[in-house]
């Protein structure tokens, strides 16, 4: 696990090491065990090492092939390594690490650009050809390693994070006016924008090269996609039961395989639950880690967001060794600062508690297991898609759930709330940004499993990827690496071709609900629900406790909601209150404030909104 950087002068212009140096220096929190450098005439290859697989020496980057034509830059864990090296041995391949970097190396020397099928693990490498002179940046399926790139000219940059494409002399931090609108309707990006002008992000799945005096562009080539669909020919439940029950078991012993020290956040929820559960039977004495909240001051829902009581019975159940720690009004303003400079850009949710998280596992553990991707891939979001579920056709689903999807600024708002910039933003159409997501699902679309398959798709496409670009700041602001195995691509292929009535109970019921049918009864889809991740809760009955297993779904939230209005009033009203915030070049100030007041009057709920609008401000301010 590391962090990565480079520059290709595409005019044939020397690669300057001081430049490289000041951009790998920007990310030394990713890799404080060792940096390199690679440079040859107009290229530039940096590297900060965080070791976690084979300590020595042996393992330092860029590393360079044994024909010296091949350059690797990487960042990531590929947990098959072992069976891939010894295939790439019987032909003919010598390593002189025991790291998968090196196996990373010598598979795109055998295979070029197919090796990365034969990858399952988290990755965002680059690889210089120096015989084609073609640079290639390559990311994983899932996106659970961040990759950027940005081209001013004839000069090309990337780098792991955007503070380290910004310490090139020609890269200007302008704020991208089209990426904040599009922010500030779905609390994250869906295109590869990001919030700087220039600077985009490779996509999940994606391979993009770039050649020396050709056409001087960027290709870009997705080899990979989710595709949920229903089995043509389903087999019998205890087949699929059974089977999940082999995959899961599998993917966490894989992702064990470290030389450092591993624990497990562990929250109340089953799925944390389910992997400290596992990883216990191998690891005996693990180290958990959870968060809680001080709810002294919260009320109505979020009096059910400290999870550490459920969490502390785990432990004892799975004798880990737990520690704990409790956030409190305030804490959110004393890290924002920090927090702002590691995350760049905001994505998804109110990341601050998983920031305290990663600082509280960090000082035990260089590697810990997170619970991402379980909701996702198992529909753990039931009161999501059954708002799109009964439609009139595919343009009826898309409007229904992209009405839904807009998180923080409904489209009656934006006009007036982006007031200052309307006139450079005016020809953004988010709805086609979000059914843009589909390109390539919109048909055939005849049951309600085939709309929840969608919904999936999507949410895996752009919710579960702006979790995963949060983790990684998070986690490597921390210098410490996390693991998400419930995205092992056995398992993920596994949960693709699951049918959706082993996922979800009340899908028959809801397709009966009459839409204008007002109370309580389409509450009891749209709310709090226990339906959702079935297949998951029967088969995690073994290893979690049956009050876990069959609970509520419920988030990891601290409850800003009461902060905001209670504790926190006077730090919001000074941040957002503040006719002069650097956010109001952009944003209109009385809308804002109205839109504010209506969360602080108790009016409408706007936690996210206000999150929001304080991280962004923090980050155009420089962070």
């Amino acid at each position: 696990m590391c962090g990565i950087t480079g520059i290709f002068n595409l005019n044939g212009e020397p690669a300057s090491p001081n430049i490289l140096k000041k951009m790998t220096d920007a990310i030394a929190h990713r890799g404080p065990d060792g940096e390199g450098h690679y440079t040859d005439n107009f290229i530039g290859l940096g590297h900060r090492r965080l070791a976690i697989i084979d300590l020595s020496p042996a393992g330092h980057q860029p590393m360079i092939s044994a024909n010296k034509q091949i350059v690797l830059s990487y960042n990531g864990e590929v947990y098959n390594f072992r069976e891939l090296r010894i295939e790439l041995e019987r032909l003919g391949h010598q390593f002189h690490s025991q790291t998968d970097s090196e196996v990373v190396l010598n598979a795109w020397v055998e295979w070029g650009e197919d090796c990365v099928h034969r990858f399952n693990g988290m990755f965002a490498f680059s690889i210089w050809d120096k015989q084609k002179k073609i640079l290639y940046l390559v990311r994983d399926r899932y996106g659970i390693k961040p990759l950027y790139y940005a081209q001013w000219g004839q000069t090309f940059l990337f780098a792991s994070e955007q503070k380290a494409i910004l310490q090139h002399p020609v890269a200007a931090r302008i704020i991208d006016k089209k990426a904040l609108l599009e922010y500030f309707t779905f609390q994250n990006i869906f295109t590869d924008r990001t919030l700087l002008e220039n600077v985009n992000i490779l996509q999940p799945g994606s391979i993009a090269k770039i050649q020396f005096k050709k056409d001087k562009k960027v290709c870009i080539n997705q080899y990979w996609d989710y595709n949920f669909k229903e089995p043509i020919k389903p087999k019998d439940s205890r087949e699929y039961h059974e089977e999940l029950d082999r995959l899961i078991k599998q993917a966490v012993r894989r992702q064990l395989v470290t030389d450092v020290e591993l624990g497990s956040y562990l929250s109340g929820g089953m799925d944390s639950g389910t992997l400290t559960s596992l990883a216990s039977k191998e690891l005996p004495y693990i180290k958990t880690f959870t968060c809680g909240f001080d709810l002294s001051s919260a009320s109505g829902l979020e009096l059910a967001f400290d999870e550490r009581e459920k969490a502390e019975a785990m432990s004892a159940l799975f004798k880990t060794e737990h520690y704990e720690m409790v956030l409190k009004a305030g804490d959110m303003e004393r890290c924002l600062p920090r927090l702002a400079y590691h995350l760049e850009e905001p994505r998804v949710g109110q990341s601050y508690p998983n920031y305290y998280a990663a600082q509280l596992a960090s000082k035990f553990v260089k590697v810990v297991l997170s619970g991402a991707g379980g909701d996702e891939l198992f529909g753990g979001y039931p009161w999501r898609y059954y708002r799109a579920v009964v439609n009139n056709g595919f343009e009826n689903y898309i409007d229904k759930y992209y009405s839904f999807w807009q998180r923080l600024i409904p489209n009656s708002e934006i006009k007036e709330v982006f007031k200052p910039i309307y006139n450079n933003v005016k020809d953004v159409w988010t709805r086609d940004i979000f059914r843009d997501i589909f390109q390539e699902h919109d048909s055939e679309l005849s049951t309600p499993q085939d709309y929840i398959n969608h919904s999936l798709y999507f949410e895996a496409k752009t919710f579960l990827h702006g979790l995963l670009v949060v983790e990684d700041k998070i986690s490597m602001a921390h210098s410490m690496e996390t693991r998400v195995p419930f995205l092992d691509n056995d398992l993920v292929d596994f949960a693709m071709s699951c049918p959706v009535n082993l996922k979800l109970n009340n899908l028959t019921d809801v397709v009966r609900i009459n839409e204008n049918e007002p109370g309580s009864k389409k509450k009891t889809y749209y709310q709090k629900t226990n339906d959702g991740k079935q297949i998951l809760r029967d088969v995690m009955r073994e290893y979690v406790p049956s009050s876990i297993s069959m609970g509520q779904k419920q988030g990891f939230s601290s409850p800003d909601s009461s902060w905001f209005k209670g504790d926190s009033i006077d730090f919001v009203k000074s941040k957002l209150f503040n006719k002069n915030a650097v956010i109001y070049e952009f944003l209109d100030y009385s809308t804002v404030e109205r839109l504010v007041n209506q969360h602080l009057n108790g009016e409408i709920n706007r936690r996210l909104f206000i999150w929001s609008l304080i991280n962004v401000d923090e980050y155009i301010n420089g962070n």
